[in-house]
């Protein structure tokens, strides 16, 4: 069975923006294949009791979605508009749906992941239009009609439901998260972890302390 990299994620984040093409480039040495998990990260938000990110403060904000994506941008040679995106809180379900739609046909799903992220976040597309979505589909080399019409069938609506219960089971944080055999990595700012847990597991004592106190609490 060839190995795999689990990769859950929300079609507009940010984060996984910017580790998009370093995921694909680990993926490829490693020899490993990308299983794509696209979810509701603002459900997730909700279940963990993570701040919304509308109650942020103006000064997080700036830090946290400002001047962090800057930095890892030119960090990673990543082009971002330099702004929120004009549409970046409209609902995902259907782009999410479109991910779903390409994976159940096996069809270019790394390349239109891809391509989601850069048309959000470096052209300023909007993820809820079915007009900048087939523009997207079809840069990639897709049929935009039978993507879309797939995207809202209650069996697809229904796993995007399923991937954001399973996200919200395994008690992971947000996106972009990468499980690698079972052990899992928040943020692209953790990448050169998932590269070596690819080739040696890191070792792994925490879940097995009795006492779940943090040390020096």
């Amino acid at each position: 069975m060839t190995p795999t990299i689990e990769y859950f994620y929300s079609t507009h984040s940010a984060f996984a923006w910017l580790g998009s093409k370093a995921l694909s480039e680990i993926a490829a040495r490693q020899r490993r294949v990308l299983v794509h998990r696209p979810f509701d990260l603002r459900r997730l938000f909700v279940a963990i009791g993570h701040e919304p990110t509308g109650s942020i403060n103006d000064a997080r904000r700036r830090y946290f979605f400002g001047r962090e994506i800057e930095r890892w941008a030119q960090y990673r040679s990543v082009p971002v508009l330099g702004r929120t995106p004009t549409w970046h809180h409209h609902d995902l379900a259907l782009s999410s749906g479109v991910m779903l739609a390409a994976i159940e046909q096996a069809e270019r799903v790394d390349q239109l992941a891809h391509a989601m992220l850069c048309a959000h976040w470096q052209h300023d597309a909007d993820l809820a239009s079915e007009a900048d979505l087939a523009r997207i589909i079809q840069a990639v080399g897709l049929a935009p009609a039978g993507l879309l019409a797939r995207a809202v069938a209650p069996d697809i609506v229904a796993r995007y439901h399923a991937n954001t219960d399973e996200a919200i089971a395994r008690s992971l944080f947000g996106s972009p998260t990468y499980v690698v055999d079972g052990d899992p990595f928040y943020g692209q700012d953790r990448l050169e972890l998932v590269e070596q847990a690819c080739t040696t597991r890191f070792t792994d004592t925490w879940q097995h302390r009795a006492d779940p106190a943090l040390p020096g609490r």
